[in-house]
């Protein structure tokens, strides 16, 4: 595990403004680069991350509303209680990232690598996990309700406590730890015993 970089204010909208040159012009080495960095209840309401490398940087309590994290590497990142609300995360590299009682109210993951992510608590009401890999993910007691779930991977996944209430399942699949929730569309599961 790295030692975590303070970054400023300013830095950060250096950064974040070079990245969005490379964004749009795929020239130089714009690429946001905040790997390890100390981004501890930072404000990216909105900011487009589309691609960076925050591998283990510390988000927690950080506000990214609606932001665009497509394809960003989280891997080992501190999202803990960090406001995810209509966040893109579609793609995105979640392994072993700590979302315990993270906002990722109706967020996009679709696609997104969260294998063993601890997502305790988190509430992804609404989220889209569409094939998303959950394989050894902790989900114990997080809010799932009316969440898309359809061909995840949920291998190994603990769903103790999680409210299911409403989720599509539609092809997930996997061998499930445990879970209190009594489905009643068991059909639409392929899970091994």
């Amino acid at each position: 595990m790295m030692e975590h970089k303070i970054i400023t204010k300013e830095e950060l909208q250096d950064i974040l403004a070079k990245h969005i040159l490379w964004i749009n012009c795929k020239e130089g080495d714009g690429r946001a680069d905040l790997r390890g960095a100390d981004l501890f209840e930072a404000d990216l309401r909105g900011a487009n991350l589309f691609g960076a490398d925050l591998f283990e940087a510390n988000l927690s309590g950080a506000n990214l509303f609606e932001a665009d994290l497509s394809r960003v590497n989280l891997f080992e990142a501190n999202l803990r209680g960090a406001n995810l609300f209509g966040a893109n995360l579609s793609g995105a590299n979640l392994s072993r990232a700590d979302l315990r009682g993270a906002d990722l109210f109706e967020a996009n993951l679709s696609g997104a690598n969260l294998r063993g992510a601890n997502l305790f608590g988190a509430d992804l009401f609404g989220a889209d996990l569409s094939g998303a890999n959950l394989f050894e993910a902790n989900l114990r007691g997080a809010n799932l309700r009316g969440a898309d779930l359809s061909m995840a991977n949920l291998f190994e996944a603990d769903l103790r406590g999680a409210n299911l209430r409403g989720a599509d399942l539609f092809g997930a699949f996997g061998k499930i730890i445990s879970m209190s929730y009594r489905l009643k569309t068991w059909h639409n599961l392929c899970f091994l015993v």
